[in-house]
C-alpha cells in the first residue's frame, strides 16, 4: 500500500494544483505534504509539493530577539541547529528540551554499541549517518560530524540541554512535545519531530516525503505563556541545575486553558494526568467532550487509535447520523488494539482473548482505511475536524499512553479558516486511501477463530483499572498479554530491588522486549 516511484514523480509533475487557502491572521497552518506549494529539500536537493517545515521553524528562531525555548522530542536537523547556535551566539536565551532516548549525538556511538541496536534503532542509526556524512564516501569526517550532526553543533556551542533525566528519573514516559515559543509571543505547534524523516523524507529512500505532519504558526502572547509554564516546569533549573525538573505525573496537574485570538478560541490541555484524575478532565477527556459537540461531521486523520472511550464516542455519533470518516496509519490500524477495528465492526484477539472492554459496532463503518503514503511514509498526524469548523492537534496521540505518561500538547481551535486547511489535508489523505478490512485482515481473522474456537473476553481490567507494576499480585501480572508465570516472578523480583517509574524500566527484566512493551501500553502503571 505505497506509491512507487514513478507514481510520485507523475503527481510532482502535473501542473494543476489547488490554490493556497486563505490564512487566519494569527493561526497559520502547513502541511509538509501540502499540494499548494513546493520547495527544494536542503538534503537531498529534491523539489517537491509540500510546505517547508523546516524553514519554518528556522525563520522563527532567526526571528527571536529575547528567547527561544525548544520542546522536542528529537531534533536532528542541522539547519534548525545552526539556527539556535546563531541566537545563542548573539545573546539571546535559548533553552532546548529532548526526550533522553535522543539526546545522544549519533556520531558519538562505537560500532560496539551499533552492533546491539534493535532494528528501529539501526534504521535511525543508517538514516542519520546519511544525513551527516555529506560528500556520500561512507566515512564520517570531523568536518562533517561539526557541520552536519544536530546535537554536536549544540554541544559545541554551548546551547544548554536537557532531557527528561533531569529530573532523577526517565519522566513516566515520553518527552513527546513539539513546540518552541519565541519571544513570550510566537508559537509554533506541530506533529513532527525535528529530523528528516519527519520533515522532509528519508535519505535513503528516494520516494520517501517525509511523514504526514502539520505545523501551526500562532501569534499569541497568551498562548506562548502558557507553552512557557509548561515548558519551565520541565526545565526547572536546568542544566547542571537541581534535580527539580518536573516530567510527567511529576508535572501538577492543570485543568484546559482557552486562549481568544482574533476570530479563534484555542483550548489547551498539556499532559499526562494521573489515573488518579478524573478523565474527563484529561487530554483525551477534552477529545471527547469536543467530539460529542459534533452535529454534522467528524474527519479523523491518526498515526494510532487506542482509547476505547473515544471511540465509542464516535459511535454514539455516527448512531445520530453524523458523517465519521477516519483514516490510520497503516503500521497500526489493524493491531488487535486499534479502535478502526471496532469502527470497521470486526475484531482482533490477543492470544485467543479480547480486550475486556472491546465492542465492535453493530453498523460498521465503510468510511475508515489507511492512506496510501510515498515509500517509508507514515500517516503521523494527530487532528480530527468536527462540523469543518474546530480542529483537534497536536503532539498527543489518541491513546491511553499518551493521556497518562507522556509529556504532550494538545489544543482544539475553533476556527472555520484554519479548520478548512485541515478539510483539504483530510481529503487529500482520503481520496486514494485504501477502506474497509483488506482480504489479508479477514483472512487473519478467520484463521484466528479456526485456531481459537472459544475466543473469550479477557477475565482482567474488566474495570477498566490499569495493572499496577509495583503493587500487581503474581495472578494479576501472568493475565497481562505476553507474561507468563517466569516472567511475572522475574517482575515482582526486579521491582523488590527498585520500584519501577516507568514503562521503559520494564525493558531491563530478562524476557522483555520491544514488542512486550508495545503490548503493555495502555495496561499498566507503575
Amino acid at each position: 500500500m505505497v506509491l512507487t516511484l514513478g507514481a510520485c514523480q507523475k503527481v510532482e509533475s502535473q501542473a494543476s494544483r489547488p490554490d493556497p487557502l486563505p490564512q487566519d491572521t494569527f493561526v497559520q497552518v502547513y502541511f509538509n505534504h501540502a499540494e499548494s506549494a513546493d520547495y527544494t529539500e536542503p538534503y537531498r536537493k529534491i523539489t517537491r509539493p509540500g510546505d517547508d517545515l523546516e524553514q519554518l521553524i528556522v525563520e522563527a528562531i532567526a526571528s527571536a530577539e529575547s528567547t527561544v525555548d525548544v520542546a522536542v522530542q528529537e531534533l536532528r536537523l542541522p539547519n534548525i541547529a545552526q539556527a539556535l547556535v546563531e541566537r545563542h551566539q548573539a545573546g539571546i536565551k535559548v533553552r532546548v528540551i529532548l526526550e533522553n532516548t535522543y539526546n545522544r549525538p549519533w556520531s558519538d556511538f562505537s560500532a560496539t554499541e551499533v552492533a546491539k541496536f534493535s532494528p528501529r534503532e539501526q534504521q535511525h542509526y543508517n538514516e542519520a549517518l546519511k544525513l551527516i556524512d555529506d560528500n556520500g564516501d561512507g566515512k564520517l569526517s570531523p568536518d562533517e560530524i561539526n557541520q552536519r550532526d544536530a546535537l554536536v553543533i549544540l554541544r559545541k556551542a554551548g546551547v544548554p540541554l536537557i532531557d527528561d533525566t533531569a529530573d532523577g528519573t526517565k519522566g513516566s514516559g515520553l518527552m513527546h512535545h513539539k513546540f518552541l515559543v519565541v519571544d513570550g509571543r510566537l508559537a509554533i505547534v506541530t506533529s513532527a519531530n525535528f529530523t528528516t524523516s519527519g520533515i522532509h523524507g528519508d535519505m535513503g529512500v528516494s520516494e520517501s516525503r517525509g511523514n504526514a505532519n502539520n505545523l501551526l504558526k500562532i501569534e499569541s502572547p497568551e498562548l506562548a505563556d502558557l507553552l512557557t509554564q509548561e515548558f519551565n516546569w520541565m526545565w526547572g533549573d536546568g542544566p547542571g541545575g537541581q534535580p527539580d525538573s518536573k516530567f510527567g505525573i511529576n508535572k501538577p496537574s492543570r485543568p484546559v486553558q482557552q486562549v481568544i485570538l482574533g476570530n479563534s478560541t484555542i483550548a489547551v490541555h498539556f499532559s499526562p494526568n494521573s489515573t488518579t484524575e478524573p478523565w474527563n478532565q484529561t487530554s483525551n477527556g477534552l477529545i471527547r467532550t469536543t467530539l460529542s459537540q459534533a452535529t454534522k461531521s467528524v474527519n479523523l486523520a491518526l498515526f494510532v487509535f487506542a482509547e476505547q472511550r473515544l471511540v465509542n464516542t464516535l459511535e454514539a455519533s455516527h448512531q445520530q447520523g453524523i458523517s465519521v470518516k477516519a483514516l490510520i496509519d497503516s503500521g497500526f490500524a489493524y493491531r488487535y488494539y486499534s479502535d478502526g477495528l471496532d469502527m470497521m465492526g470486526t475484531a482482533l484477539s490477543n492470544k485467543c482473548q479480547y480486550d475486556a472492554d472491546n465492542r465492535p459496532w453493530q453498523s460498521p463503518l465503510t468510511t475508515v482505511g489507511v492512506p496510501q503514503l510515498p515509500k517509508g511514509d507514515v500517516l503521523h498526524h494527530k487532528f480530527a475536524i468536527a462540523d469543518g469548523e474546530k480542529v483537534i492537534t497536536g503532539s498527543h496521540n489518541w491513546s491511553k499512553t499518551a493521556n497518562i505518561n507522556n509529556d504532550e500538547t494538545l489544543l482544539v481551535i475553533d476556527n472555520p479558516t484554519v479548520a478548512a486547511h485541515f478539510e483539504q489535508e483530510f481529503a487529500r489523505l482520503y481520496s486514494n486511501a485504501v477502506l474497509g478490512v483488506p482480504a489479508t485482515l479477514q483472512q487473519k481473522i478467520q484463521t484466528e477463530m479456526q485456531k481459537c474456537p472459544r475466543l473469550e473476553v479477557k477475565k482482567t481490567d474488566v474495570s477498566g483499572q490499569l495493572v499496577n507494576l509495583n503493587t500487581a499480585s503474581q495472578a494479576e501480572l501472568e493475565a497481562l498479554p505476553g507474561i507468563g508465570q517466569k516472567l511475572a516472578a522475574r517482575i515482582i523480583t526486579q521491582r523488590q530491588q527498585k520500584p519501577f517509574t516507568s514503562l521503559k524500566e520494564l525493558d531491563a527484566v530478562p524476557g522483555v522486549g520491544p514488542s512486550l512493551l508495545e503490548n503493555l501500553e495502555g495496561r499498566v502503571t507503575w
